[in-house]
């Protein structure tokens, strides 16, 4: 596995801070299987908890704890974490589940 950089670090950080580019970040994650509070965490960290937080109008430490795997956030909190970037939790057919009845 190739090894990352700071510089790509720091570049990732810097553009996971412009909501529509961490939208689009949250949903290849998610379509690559990385857990959603594993990229929701990288997401808020690189935009800053406490501005977040502020964002949000929910308190640091709540956010620190929905973003912690050891944690099972509630949906209508994911949704609120969600909802700064036109995103929420939901619902879809898969492709081969299409047209079949449910048994």
């Amino acid at each position: 596995m190739a090894r990352r950089t700071r510089d790509w670090n720091e570049g990732l950080a810097k553009e996971l801070r412009d909501p529509r580019f961490a939208r689009e970040f949250l949903i290849a994650a998610l379509d690559d299987g990385i857990p959603l509070q594993t990229s929701l965490a990288k997401v808020i960290r690189a935009m800053g908890v406490k501005e977040f937080a502020a964002k949000i109008g929910v308190a640091g430490p709540n956010i620190l704890r929905a973003i912690n795997p050891r944690h099972t956030p509630s949906r209508p909190t994911i949704n609120r974490l969600l909802k700064p970037f036109g995103l929420r939790l939901g619902l879809a057919l898969l492709d081969d589940a299409a047209g079949r009845d449910a048994a």
